[in-house]
């Protein structure tokens, strides 16, 4: 496999694993508890604390930008495209996706805070525009 479909394999895995660790595990502990009926968490309606919601909103970071990275990779590899380059832009991309959501759902969000997430963010923009300049002059 290539470092551009394991860059991808991990973003899958860490869209998982963030779900997982943030609000699945705030939601059950919540319904195995007692403290919450499983019917009052709505997908209408945000509430629980602060740092439930940014998890939330991560998440959803990470489940709306991993079909365009899906995309990519699956021109990279139809193309059989595999640089040095790609590979850097890739693990780029799944770096930069991480070190985004940790900020997000660790950290109080000054406006500091809220700058470096948005870096984070345009990282993998910059790296998801480059990746697909790159298929389009080799492709």
């Amino acid at each position: 496999m290539t470092t551009a479909i394991w860059a991808l394999v991990g973003f899958a895995t860490w869209t998982v694993a963030l779900l997982l660790m943030t609000v699945g595990t705030y939601r059950w502990s919540r319904i195995l508890t007692g403290r919450q009926e499983i019917r009052t968490f709505r997908a209408d309606r945000v509430e629980g604390a602060d740092w439930y919601q940014r998890s939330m909103r991560a998440h959803a970071n990470c489940v709306e930008n991993l079909p365009v990275f899906a995309v990519i990779v699956f021109a990279l590899y139809v193309a059989d495209i595999d640089s040095s380059p790609v590979r850097w832009l890739a693990g780029t991309v799944l770096a930069a996706r991480i070190l985004q959501s940790l900020v997000h759902v660790s950290l109080q969000q000054t406006n500091r805070v809220v700058a470096w997430r948005f870096t984070f963010f345009l990282v993998q923009i910059l790296a998801f525009l480059s990746l697909i300049a790159i298929i389009v002059m080799q492709a």
